[in-house]
């Protein structure tokens, strides 16, 4: 049945490039992994789906039949997804992939806190499961906006009820900054010295309060800087996701 990895994030992160990356490094290593595409209304992608949810959900027809509009049918179709879970559990099943990486919609929020996305991973069949949540690293540069992506990741995570690793993407596009952006990960501490030195008091204050409160409860983040350009990271990617799925095994 193999394991499933779920690749989430905000729009325009790089999940699909990520996606794409992921399943060459399985292949180049004798693995046979496929890919599953979540997102209904994506046009162009970097590989080729093996399953794709667009065979079964067209979101121009659902513009026309149902009278709406882009935002209106892309909110339909996701809806959608769970409906069509029989047909897309069939065809993964009948290709018996090593691993089954899932691209899901841009919209991170149509997928995570509408009732079928969690349903569809709830219900998802596979040996193991786990989601990758992708830190943008141009928009995570600032600390606030780290801790704004970090409470985002959380409630994935508590949505989602999957093991989850936190990759900070784009690694190549903020060198100058990876250093501080991954001590803000590993440390509360250097954190809050991050947000002490930002002009907007108020905002650093509750910033601060809710790093303290992530951390407290275990959340966290942590993160695997990687580019899918220059495969910078990948390998670390692959090992956490090995001791996530199967306790190391393969890492």
């Amino acid at each position: 049945m193999g394991n499933a990895i779920f690749v989430t994030g905000t729009a325009g992160s790089g999940k699909s490039l990520l996606t794409s990356r992921l399943v060459q490094w399985y292949r180049d290593r004798g693995a046979f992994p496929i890919t599953l595409n979540l997102d209904p209304g994506v046009v162009n992608l970097p590989y080729e789906p093996d399953v794709d949810v667009r065979s079964h959900i067209d979101i121009s027809t659902l513009m026309e039949n149902f009278g709406l509009g882009p935002n209106g049918a892309l909110v339909m179709a996701s809806d959608m997804i769970a409906t069509k879970m029989d047909d897309i559990q069939q065809e993964v099943d009948e290709l018996n992939a090593d691993y089954v990486i899932v691209d899901t919609p841009g919209q991170i929020e149509l997928f995570a806190f509408r009732a079928s996305g969690p349903y569809f991973v709830s219900n998802f069949s596979a040996d193991n499961k786990a989601t990758v949540f992708a830190f943008d690293g141009t928009l995570v540069s600032s600390p606030i906006n780290f801790v704004s992506i970090s409470l985002l990741s959380a409630a994935v995570k508590l949505r989602l009820k999957t093991a989850q690793v936190n990759v900070l993407t784009k690694r190549d596009l903020v060198i100058d900054k990876l250093k501080n952006i991954l001590d803000w990960a590993a440390s509360t501490q250097e954190l809050e010295i991050a947000l002490n030195a930002e002009k907007d008091a108020e905002y650093s204050l509750l910033s601060k309060d809710m790093a303290r409160a992530m951390t407290k409860a275990g959340f966290a983040p942590g993160l695997v800087a990687v580019s899918s350009t220059t495969m910078s990271g990948i390998i670390n990617l692959s090992a956490a996701l090995a001791r996530t799925l199967n306790q190391g095994e393969d890492s």
